[in-house]
């Protein structure tokens, strides 16, 4: 089923798209970019860093992230901890993860008012494909590399509830009851 990319809304938890392992791109349309301008008007409107196709319904490995320098932090020479304005990353792999593990607060566009400690390594690899797929590496670090972690998360049906610390779940547990109380199935999870 084709979707009109003006269509797309952010989808919430328990929305089963969120719990699905998302498909591999193969074929790098204009659509992508249509599809890619709608989720980058949608992360700018709900105020986010990051948002992955899983979010706005589409079960395909896509995730953007526009993390300001401002709030990337700093990290070693020949990592990023910024973008340079938005970035798309198709068919994203994390690998070499370096750097002792630390806990950040974590929020989530598709968990509205949930937030939490997550425990993740503060650098990692990005080897992905932009949107006319020509594949690229990059090294990132700090706020930039925990979104990537959290975006790739998404892309694998992983949400922020599944890497909480063990208060954080505790604390969160009433939030997200009260969303899964509200949910209204009929949307679904949606392929482009």
């Amino acid at each position: 089923m084709a979707i009109e990319p003006s269509s797309l809304k952010i989808v919430f938890y328990p929305d089963p798209v969120l719990r699905r392992r998302a498909q591999e791109i193969r074929e790098f349309s204009p659509r992508l970019g249509e599809i890619v301008e709608r989720m980058v008007f949608l992360m700018r409107e709900a105020r986010g860093i990051g948002l992955a196709a899983p979010q706005v319904g589409l079960g395909i490995r896509l995730f953007i992230a526009d993390v300001p320098a401002s709030e990337g932090g700093e990290g070693p020479a020949g990592t990023m901890t910024s973008t340079n304005g938005v970035e798309v990353y198709i068919n994203p792999v994390l690998s070499h993860p370096r750097g002792e593990v630390t806990l950040s607060d974590e929020g989530c566009l598709s968990l509205p008012c949930i937030r939490g400690e997550v425990p993740r390594p503060p650098m990692v690899r990005m080897t992905a494909q932009g949107l006319d797929g020509t594949p690229f590496t990059r090294e990132g670090a700090g706020l930039l590399a925990r979104c990537w972690q959290h975006e790739c998360d998404h892309l694998d049906g992983v949400l922020i509830l599944d890497r909480f610390t063990a208060e954080s779940k505790m604390k969160n547990r009433p939030f997200a009851k009260a969303l899964e109380r509200a949910y209204k199935p009929g949307r679904g999870g949606r392929s482009a």
